[in-house]
């Protein structure tokens, strides 16, 4: 499974995003999906810097893929704070924009561009988040 390590920092969202679109290019999924995905894995890792790391320059995320039985799945592993999203309420998008909680829209965007979303955390690896897109047959 090809994996890469990127320091938790902002200006490494295009790099993790190039790994990504290599993922979704052997996947052989369109424009529109390698776009989501991208998408997707940006918003996590946005908010491993921000919220599991509180910051940037404060540890690594390490992204791996594989393509198996029709799946493209994706693992970001970080060691910042965990993260229960349980804890976190879908974004009322009805409500006037200032009326707007600022957590919980990246990952209701998260869960709506990908087919599975699974959030663990293990003491001695930390958080893991796996993305998965179904692939065409």
């Amino acid at each position: 499974m090809p994996t890469a390590t990127f320091p938790a920092r902002f200006d490494s969202l295009a790099k993790i995003g190039k790994f990504i679109e290599r993922a979704t290019k052997k996947a052989g999924v369109d424009d529109s999906t390698t776009y989501a995905v991208q998408l997707a894995v940006d918003e996590a890792c946005s908010n491993i810097i921000e919220h599991a790391y509180g910051g940037e320059n404060k540890g690594d995320i390490q992204c791996t893929y594989s393509i198996a039985n029709n799946r493209l799945t994706i693992t970001l592993r970080d060691k910042g704070q965990p993260f229960d999203p349980e804890k976190i309420q879908e974004p009322n998008f009805g409500a006037p924009i200032e009326e707007l909680k600022p957590r919980g829209a990246g990952l209701f965007l998260m869960r709506k561009l990908m087919d599975e979303i699974r959030f663990e955390f293990n003491q001695k690896s930390g958080n893991v988040l796996t993305l998965v897109k179904h692939l065409p047959e």
